[in-house]
């Protein structure tokens, strides 16, 4: 098998961390035409990931093989207004190249992000489009479970 290492992503990364959110999000306009992607993704996506880099209340972790970064995961530490738990750590973003799915490897990189995480947040939650039954599945495998859901209209 495969052996990822997973680490903290930096400066560096963000050429290739756009590239592959690009693959994300035109993966999601698959599920629903209300993820089309904008025209300017390539633009929005390299400020959203320095931003992140920096920010204290962001994690972001890339998975490399041989060097070539292969997929990342990105979770943003919010406060939960209204509830307990009152720390979240949300994952917003997680991909992995497919020649890398379903080889455990997509598993490891969670855990490694919910190590990271753990001293600083109370509760984990995913985010990812609602008919991605292949995220339903991989999260619920996990130990994760549904609760919110979010619906849509067109205005």
């Amino acid at each position: 098998m495969t052996e990822l290492v997973f680490r903290k992503a930096e400066e560096k990364d963000i050429p290739r961390l756009v590239e592959l959110n690009i693959r994300l999000k035109r993966l999601n306009e698959e599920f629903d035409p209300l993820f089309k992607t904008r025209d300017d993704i390539a633009e929005t996506s390299k400020k959203y990931f320095a931003e992140a880099i920096k920010s204290p209340n962001s994690v972001v972790i890339v998975a490399e093989n041989s060097g070539r970064v292969v997929g990342f995961l990105k979770a943003d530490i919010v406060e939960r207004l209204f509830y307990h738990p009152k720390i979240e750590g949300k994952i917003v973003e997680f991909y992995l190249l497919p020649e890398y799915r379903r080889k455990k490897h997509g598993a490891e990189l969670l855990d490694y992000a919910v190590k990271m995480l753990k001293d600083r947040v109370e509760i984990i939650t995913a985010e990812f489009p609602s008919l991605n039954e292949i995220a339903v599945e991989f999260y619920t495998r996990l130990g994760f479970r549904g609760i919110v859901s979010i619906y849509a209209r067109e205005s």
